[in-house]
Parts: C-alpha cells; structure tokens; sequence
C-alpha cells in the first residue's frame, strides 16, 4: 500500500512540471514553439543563434526564454524572471540592450529626473513564495548603474485599498 501511494505522489509531482521544463536541449525549435506558441518576443544572440521569450508581464511573474542555436536547435529553457538570473547583470558593464536580451520587455518603465536613472522594473516571484519587483537603473548612456528589489505593493495584503 506505501508503495502504491508513493508511486502516485511520483506520478502526481512528474505531472506538475512546467511545459518549458519538458523540452531537452537538442530538440527542434518547431519543438519549442509546438508547446508553448509562437513567441512573444524574439532576440538575435552573439553566436548567430536568437532567443524566444513568452513573458506573462504586466500581472504575471514569468517569462521562458528559449535559447536557439545557429542550426535551429534548442540549447536551453528557462524561466528568466528569478534572483539567480537577474543577479548575472553586471553593473557598469551591461546596457539596455542586455536586460532587454536577457529578461525581455519591462512591465514597467520610469525616468528619475533628479537621479538621471531610467528604471525598468519587472514583475516576478521569489523562491516561489514572494511576490518581487526587480528593478534596473540605467544613466543617461543606457548603462546599468543599480538594481533594486521590493516586494510587490499589488501583490501586498496590507496595502490592499490604497491604490
């Protein structure tokens, strides 16, 4: 009987996987777009190859980004919107163009006058339970100066009325 209820939780928990989460590297692009549509946005890489992004933003908290090689073939998937992606930014070293590669168009976007910061901000949630906004500051020649996160006032049971 344990054995039985152990192998339905498997099969319960093998069910819950994320569509992106079941397609291997080395599987047709077709492959990629067959699961998860055509994509929403679309970015030339260095290497010849492109990225495909389905971002779920302005509400959501997700975006998968499919990573093509030059032949068409998938070399990675992933769910970008998390800390461990958004901390590979380099302050001082990447642009606009690099957010803008990396985790697609911002729900948001802002320019601090007094600051001379534009801030592009993005919805996403952390370690599955947080509710986040990451945010990038660029200056004026669209290099990244700061990132900042917060938790998400929409998504924050205690400020819920004042908007």
């Amino acid at each position: 009987m344990t054995f039985m209820m152990l192998c339905a939780a498997a099969s319960l928990l093998a069910g819950c996987a994320q569509p992106h989460q079941q397609i291997e590297a080395g599987a047709d692009q077709s492959t990629v777009i067959a699961r998860l549509g055509p994509p929403k946005e679309t970015y030339e890489l260095p290497n010849g190859g492109k990225r495909l992004m389905w971002p779920t933003q302005p509400m959501g908290t997700t975006t998968t980004a499919a990573d093509i090689d030059a032949s068409g073939k998938v070399v990675s998937v992933r769910q970008v919107l998390q800390d461990n992606e958004f901390y590979r930014a380099e302050v001082g070293k990447w642009t606009r163009d690099d957010v803008l590669v990396n985790f697609g168009r911002p729900f948001e976007t802002s320019y601090f006058k007094l600051m001379k910061r534009e801030v592009w901000s993005y919805r996403y949630l952390e370690n599955n339970v947080d509710y986040m906004i990451f945010h990038f500051y660029f200056d004026d020649q669209g290099v990244l100066r700061t990132t900042q996160k917060q938790p998400d006032p929409m998504r924050d049971p205690t400020r819920r009325g004042r908007f």
